[in-house]
């Protein structure tokens, strides 16, 4: 498993190295809903990091929060992004802008939301790269927009058409397309295959391990999909109810996880190996943020629940080198 040797990755210079991350949102007339709670991960070069977890379990506001594209009411309150040696939180907002696209670039889900309909796809790819990378000469613009096509494998000829002329598959390519036209050290993918058939599905995982592998990409993968991980990814952060469940490699976490949460998701998702095996589902949903429970997050739908969990919130701790799980079990080394 794994996109590749976990050795050669440990060597790989860090990237980006996220501590304590913390983000509010506040609500009109009642208190701010905790979207994150002190969210930790390391991103090396050539790394492909999984984010995995339920919808609403923080995995989209901790992508907004690193690229400080918060809505309105977003605020963070605490931590440190820290970026080629520098915190990304202490920037100015021009400053900040001048980080995205051109170092970390983000694949949005729903391409078809993402495109400007009236605009010609090329066009869109052009911007980009006129806007963070001040080059005004057209035909370097012309030659870089159909060498990104081209890089994901749409022929350059159709540049001149607009998004409703392309497929699903073919409009997440000229995401990825754009989201490269600045040669970014970091791209995030926000579930970037969700409204794809499977075989559609496969192609996009496969350009973007083939584009990783030739480009040096780091990637921040957002997905509820633990196939796609399994497949993509070198390391995991599980993530619920806005804290980190369990943080390891894509081996640990499948042959050795340690927070139910993890083990709950394992066996909700298909074993090809034992194809009778019922699969199980999780009862009840992740909680509202602005309505804890007390202890912790997952106590009301976890199986493996005793008393303390309602009343003391387990803090992450390390259960082995480089693999960390919140939960008052995996401390007791059970």
């Amino acid at each position: 498993m794994g996109a590749h040797n976990s050795y050669s990755l440990q060597k790989a210079p860090v990237l980006m190295s996220v501590t304590d991350l913390s983000t509010d949102f506040l609500l009109e007339s009642a208190p701010p809903a905790h979207a994150l709670v002190n969210v930790s991960f390391t991103l090396r070069e050539g790394e492909v990091l999984g984010l995995v977890g339920e919808s609403g379990c923080g995995k989209t506001t901790l992508m907004l929060s690193l690229m400080r594209l918060l809505p309105a009411n977003g605020r963070i309150t605490s931590g440190t992004v820290n970026f080629m040696g520098q915190d990304l939180l202490d920037l100015s907002e021009n400053a900040m802008a001048g980080i995205r696209w051109k170092h970390i670039a983000m694949i949005f889900q729903g391409a078809m939301n993402a495109l400007n309909p009236v605009q010609r796809v090329g066009d869109q790819i052009a911007e980009a790269i006129v806007q963070h990378n001040y080059i005004e000469d057209k035909g370097v613009i012309d030659g870089r927009v159909a060498e990104l096509l081209d890089l994901v494998g749409i022929g350059p000829e159709r540049r001149h058409q607009y998004p409703h002329q392309y497929s699903g598959g073919m409009r997440q390519r000229a995401m990825i397309a754009m989201a490269l036209a600045c040669s970014p050290q970091i791209v995030i993918a926000d579930e970037p295959t969700t409204a794809l058939d499977v075989m559609v599905q496969a192609q996009i995982l496969e350009l973007l391990d083939k584009l990783r592998q030739k480009l040096g990409l780091s990637i921040l993968f957002v997905t509820h999909d633990l196939g796609v991980v399994a497949e993509m990814c070198d390391t995991v952060l599980v993530m619920y109810g806005g804290v980190t469940a369990e943080y390891a490699s894509v081996d640990t976490i499948y042959n050795d996880p340690q927070h139910p949460y993890t083990r709950e998701l394992l066996r909700a998702f298909p074993d090809l190996s034992r194809p009778t095996e019922k699969l199980a589902s999780i009862p009840g949903h992740p909680p509202r943020l602005n309505a804890l429970p007390p202890g912790c997050r997952f106590a009301p739908r976890c199986p493996a629940v005793f008393d303390r969990c309602h009343t003391e919130q387990p803090g992450l701790r390390q259960v082995s080198p480089g693999h960390w799980a919140s939960c008052h079990l995996a401390e007791n080394g059970d």
